[in-house]
């Protein structure tokens, strides 16, 4: 989940389950703050689930005076993405951070442990962690593991790992796999993301 800035407003990108393409994008600057897994809930007052594949104005989840006072302080910033981490940091300061369980299954999911080996370890049945999984990034545990294990095969494949290699570290049957994940949940192939 994101809260970003661009051409004088603020919105909000909830967590994707598909790529989101930008169409008539006027190609000025964009500034934004990215949460962790399971750390924008806390932040923007939301379960994820309401958001999910869709991007609203912060006057939609906040008061509307206080988004007018944020995007004034942004719009006047030297570094406007710090503005911006410093009201998500004093919003999570303020409500109280995550509860732990969220870190610890983004981690255990994202370290490519199954759903049911999570729930066992987090002392929960796999329909509570799905439950609580909606609410805390969006999706299901099962969507998180994707999205995760994508992300591991991004920053494999910027470091410029040959996409075979990247299919077996990233945790992925096999290259045709991976390219297949990437399209879905990317909607770029392997080589575009380079």
């Amino acid at each position: 989940m994101d809260v970003m800035w661009h051409g004088g407003e603020l919105l909000v990108a909830g967590p994707d389950t598909r790529a989101q393409v930008v169409e008539g994008a006027d190609g000025g600057p964009w500034t934004g703050v990215r949460f962790p897994p399971g750390v924008g809930p806390a932040v923007l007052g939301v379960p994820a689930d309401e958001l999910t594949d869709r991007r609203v104005a912060l006057e939609a989840l906040w008061p509307g005076a206080e988004v007018r006072r944020l995007a004034e302080r942004v719009a006047g910033a030297a570094e406007p993405g710090a503005v911006l981490e410093a009201v998500a940091a004093g919003r999570l300061r303020r409500g109280g951070p995550p509860e732990p369980w969220r870190a610890v299954a983004a981690e255990l999911l994202g370290a490519g442990l199954g759903v049911a080996a999570t729930a066992r370890r987090l002392g929960l049945s796999e329909r509570q962690l799905r439950r609580r999984s909606l609410a805390a990034f969006g999706y299901g545990p099962k969507t998180l593991a994707r999205v995760l294990r994508l992300q591991r095969a991004l920053r494999l494949i910027r470091r410029g790992r040959p996409p075979a290699e990247v299919a077996v570290l990233a945790g992925f049957a096999d290259q045709a796999h991976l390219s297949r994940e990437v399209r879905e949940l990317a909607g770029e192939p392997v080589s575009r993301l380079r």
